[in-house]
Formats: structure tokens, C-alpha cells, sequence
């Protein structure tokens, strides 16, 4: 599933219960408390909406809705009816010096950021894994490096540290109408997922004609 937030609301569809999911762009060193409370104030017309039009019959039953709320909610540039992006974050890992792996450690345990990880790969995880993979019944792909210093006597292994980083995303050729883009361009990206990907374009005419409304009625009062 593409995030917590949508595999709970897609299960829920899958129930037969209409389901819609909010998310917010935090931003470290950015965000704040009070940017929550916009976020959620920002989406509070189409939620009452949502709720109502339930009840009466009128929210789309077809698909779920995604709200990604923009990391500054009050400065958002409206609503925009978005495809979801098959992009994910690309991985990089860098090579920790092994004299430094202590104060390496005391960083990784006070970090607490998405995309930081200390991986310690060493003989130990390879005979691990294999192990794994003889008494499992699933295809398990699993990744290990060893680092012999000098030459091996079957004793002394030196083990390498490395650090799992998120690379930044390139949005230079993409797609304005995808999820992601619409989000760091400012919009509130409301993006409806169906558990069919037949008849997309009347499920997207369908929503948009929904938000349209609801958005309507809040103005009016």
C-alpha cells in the first residue's frame, strides 16, 4: 500500500465503508504544532461534508479519497483533484569510517528523522541470513556485505558501517497533476484511488464534481 494512512483507508473501502484519509507534509525544523491545527481546520469542510453526504447517499462509493495537506496549510493554493504518483524515495547508503562508529551510534539514537539508519553488516548477518533463507518458504532477497582487513585467518573479521539515506526527490519534468507535485507546489492534492483501475476518468469526474459542491456549500455558509 502506498502509505499507512491509505491501506487503512483502503481496507476500510474494501469493507464496504466509505473512507477518505488525510495527510500532512511535515517539515523539519519547518512545521510546527500550530500548523497541525491549520491542516486539519483546512480540511475540516470537506470531512462535515463527507460525513453528510454519507448519510445521504451522495459520497462516491467507488474509491477512497487521499487529502495530503501542504507543509504551510494557511498559505495553501486551494484544492486540486490529483493522480496518485508511482514515485518512491530512491536509497543511498553511505559509508560510516569505522573509528567513528561509536559516535556514529550516539547519533543514530538521538535522530529520530525518516530515512536514517546505521546498518552494521558483517559475517555474522550473512551466516544469519542464509540460515533464514534454508528454513523459510518465501523468496527472501536480503543484501550483506563483509569487509576482510588483510588477510583472513577465519577468525577476525572488521565489520563496516553504513548509513541508509533518502535521496531527494528530482520534480523538475514532473507530472503537476501527480499527488506529490501538486502538494509541494501548495495545493491541498485530493486524489481519489479506486480498488479497480477501470473507469478512472468517471471516478475523477465524479470527485471533482463532489469537492466542487462541497466546497460550494461551505462558502455559502
Amino acid at each position: 500500500f502506498y502509505s499507512g494512512a491509505v491501506a487503512a483507508a483502503r481496507e476500510a473501502l474494501i469493507c464496504g465503508v466509505p473512507s477518505l484519509c488525510l495527510s500532512f507534509d511535515w517539515k523539519k525544523n519547518v512545521s510546527g504544532e500550530s500548523d497541525l491545527k491549520n491542516a486539519a481546520d483546512l480540511c475540516l469542510p470537506l470531512i462535515s461534508a463527507a460525513v453528510r453526504d454519507i448519510e445521504r447517499g451522495k459520497f462516491p462509493e467507488s474509491c477512497l479519497l487521499n487529502i495530503e495537506i501542504p507543509s504551510s496549510p494557511l498559505a495553501n493554493k486551494g484544492f486540486k483533484l490529483t493522480r496518485q504518483s508511482l514515485w518512491r524515495s530512491p536509497l543511498s547508503w553511505k559509508a560510516v569510517s569505522a573509528n567513528r562508529h561509536p559516535a556514529a551510534g550516539q547519533y543514530l539514537s538521538n535522530q529520530q528523522s525518516l530515512g536514517i539508519k546505521l546498518a552494521q553488516l558483517s559475517r555474522d548477518a550473512s551466516a544469519a541470513g542464509a540460515a533464514r533463507r534454508l528454513n523459510s518458504h518465501r523468496k527472501n532477497v536480503e543484501i550483506e556485505s563483509v569487509g576482510i582487513a588483510g588477510k583472513f585467518n577465519g577468525q577476525q573479521t572488521v565489520k563496516k558501517y553504513f548509513r541508509l539515506e533518502l535521496l531527494e526527490k528530482e520534480t523538475e519534468k514532473a507530472d503537476d497533476n501527480l499527488d506529490f507535485k501538486a502538494v509541494e507546489d501548495g495545493y491541498v492534492a485530493v486524489t481519489p484511488l479506486s480498488l479497480s483501475s477501470t473507469d478512472q476518468s468517471k471516478i475523477e469526474t465524479e470527485v471533482s464534481s463532489w469537492i466542487s459542491a462541497a466546497l460550494g456549500r461551505e462558502q455559502r455558509n
